[in-house]
């Protein structure tokens, strides 16, 4: 008897079958390696939510990034630890803060051969947590957050970053920053808008690695994304791109595919996901336990990411499934 979809099983065969007719490709280009430099430390230190990950002092990021350079990644995006926080978050904009610094460093270790992304906001940086400066009422204060947004651009941009990424969800920012870098002559700078952004419940571990607490137990509902909205997030999208966004993202990740995958059918710009550490951490916790197997369940992860349309993902995984995945 013949069977139809014996077709498709003729072709699943053997790894190079499988290989040959491939509907997604995930490689190495496809990755960005988020990392995090911390202020006054003299050796990188562990995260313990985030297995594999440290916070980096100035020099061991250098040796790191180089790596990343050697294994083909072809871009990082940086997160600072400050040693000292206050109500604004000066450490996001003034010259020679942590990330600004480290912008430096490493334009001076790989020049143009890796794309240096500085995720553009303040919450790791205030004694609040909140991403934006408060009203007396303890409110985040939208328009004066602006301001700061923009000179934490022209800092990042003038220490080296190719691509400045605000991911705090403010309305308007990336008008905001767009204006502040043409102003300055920045207009190589690139905008990546942390356009999807849901306040979800796996950011746990990041908040670990830039010590970040959000005063009073709060939560960034109010300005991040309802977990139950799907429509909402295309809007703020749109809203991104027409404000001058030369690429978006989705974050999280694999919990978004849906949309993810909806961004990528309404928009011609570069779409990047961040496969955040909660999905990072919950991968490695089963696979110390014995109960997955890590590697093949993070590289399932990441090809689903990109099947769902995503042309950048963002994760932790990217030093480690470089050499895996390839060039």
């Amino acid at each position: 008897m013949a069977f139809p979809e014996r077709r498709l099983r003729r072709l699943r065969r053997t790894p190079a079958l499988r290989r040959l007719v491939a509907e997604t490709r995930l490689g190495v280009d496809d990755l960005v390696a988020p990392l995090f430099v911390r202020e006054g430390i003299s050796e990188p230190q562990p995260i313990a939510s985030l297995p594999g990950v440290v916070q980096h002092t100035r020099e061991s990021l250098r040796k790191e990034v180089a790596e990343l350079a050697d294994l083909g990644v072809p871009g990082v995006i940086l997160f600072g630890v400050p040693a000292t926080k206050d109500e604004e978050g000066s450490g996001a904009w003034a010259p020679d803060a942590i990330v600004q610094l480290a912008l430096a460093d490493l334009r001076a270790e790989v020049g143009d051969a890796l794309v240096l992304i500085a995720d553009l906001c303040v919450d790791e940086y205030t004694t609040h947590g909140h991403c934006g400066v408060l009203t007396e009422a303890g409110e985040v204060d939208n328009d004066a957050t602006l301001q700061i947004y923009a000179r934490a651009a022209l800092a990042q941009a003038e220490a080296g970053a190719d691509i400045v990424a605000p991911s705090g969800m403010m309305d308007g920012q990336v008008a905001a920053i767009r204006a502040a870098l043409d102003g300055a002559q920045r207009e190589s700078t690139a905008i990546l808008a942390y356009a999807a952004k849901y306040a979800s419940a796996l950011y746990g571990p990041f908040r670990d690695a830039v010590d970040v607490q959000i005063a009073g137990g709060g939560d960034r509902r109010g300005y991040q994304q309802d977990p139950a909205n799907a429509r909402e997030s295309l809007a703020e999208v749109r809203a991104d791109i027409a404000e001058g966004a030369d690429l978006v993202m989705v974050k999280p990740a694999l919990a978004y595919l849906d949309v993810i995958a909806a961004t990528r059918a309404e928009v011609d710009v570069p779409v990047a996901a961040y496969h955040v550490s909660g999905e990072y951490s919950m991968i490695k916790a089963a696979a110390e336990r014995g109960w997955i197997d890590g590697p093949a369940v993070a590289l399932e992860h990441l090809t689903a990411v990109k099947r769902a349309g995503a042309d950048i993902i963002l994760t932790y995984f990217a030093k480690e499934l470089a050499p895996v995945i390839g060039r």
